[in-house]
């Protein structure tokens, strides 16, 4: 295989359609427990009220060929089975967590589909040192753009702006510091493994958080005040209660 770096082949682009009408671009990350796979991304890219928001199925770009990685196909994913959401999404005692997972029958992959997925073993742990001005990756499609020659995401460079491990006003978030746009909604947020455990070594990157949405102050003067720059990230470990079972 060429080389390349697995946290690239980790992130999934992500289509929204209602019936064969495309709504919108998000990004999303595979993700392994046991023997199961899923596709994790932000709760409001499968459903958002709101907005008006309602696809009724997902479509990912897969990479069929492990020489070439310019060969690729569309895996289409449904989003209701007997008029039943299929997704899992997130609760904490705080309320709604917007973190979706939706598990993927692996025998309905192309046979030879090019992908990596975290584990549980890259959750953070307690013993992990992660500080407040710690450097950062969000790994997604910003807009939808990426290299549309190799089907490969963009790599954003982020700086924790919170303390992790202490839930923001309550919430089960941390915040970023980052450049971030519509379309990297369910992105990875990550952190590079000095010296990752044999285990690790294929994708050495700590899964910190799912990015979820840029952050604005109420009433900022639009005139004299910039944005803040400021996003959410929802804490991965989430992910072991929603892919349980």
């Amino acid at each position: 295989m060429p080389t390349i770096e697995s946290i690239l082949l980790a992130a999934a682009c992500i289509r929204t359609f209602d019936g064969a009408r495309p709504l919108t671009n998000a990004s999303g990350f595979f993700f392994q427990s046991q023997e199961r796979l899923f596709l994790v991304t932000s709760r409001h890219v499968l459903l958002d009220a709101p907005s008006r928001h309602f696809p009724d199925r997902i479509e990912i770009e897969l990479h069929t060929d492990p020489d070439n990685l310019a060969e690729s196909t569309g895996f289409s994913i449904p989003l209701y089975r007997d008029r039943r959401s299929v997704w899992r999404q997130g609760t904490d005692s705080a309320g709604d967590i917007d973190v979706a997972v939706i598990e993927i029958e692996r025998a309905a992959l192309p046979p030879t589909a090019v992908y990596r997925a975290f584990t549980p073993a890259h959750l953070s742990r307690g013993k992990d040192l992660v500080e407040a001005g710690a450097s950062l990756l969000i790994v997604g499609f910003p807009l939808g753009f990426h290299d549309t020659l190799h089907h490969m995401p963009v790599v954003r460079h982020a700086v924790l702006a919170s303390s992790f491990g202490l839930r923001f006003k309550g919430q089960g978030y941390f915040l970023t510091d980052a450049r971030t746009h519509r379309g990297t909604s369910g992105a990875p947020v990550v952190m590079r493994l000095a010296d990752p455990s044999p285990v690790l070594r294929e994708l050495p990157w700590r899964l910190l958080g799912i990015h979820s949405a840029r952050l604005d102050v109420v009433g900022r003067d639009l005139a004299l005040d910039e944005a803040l720059g400021l996003n959410c990230a929802w804490y991965a470990d989430i992910l072991l209660k929603l892919t349980e079972g």
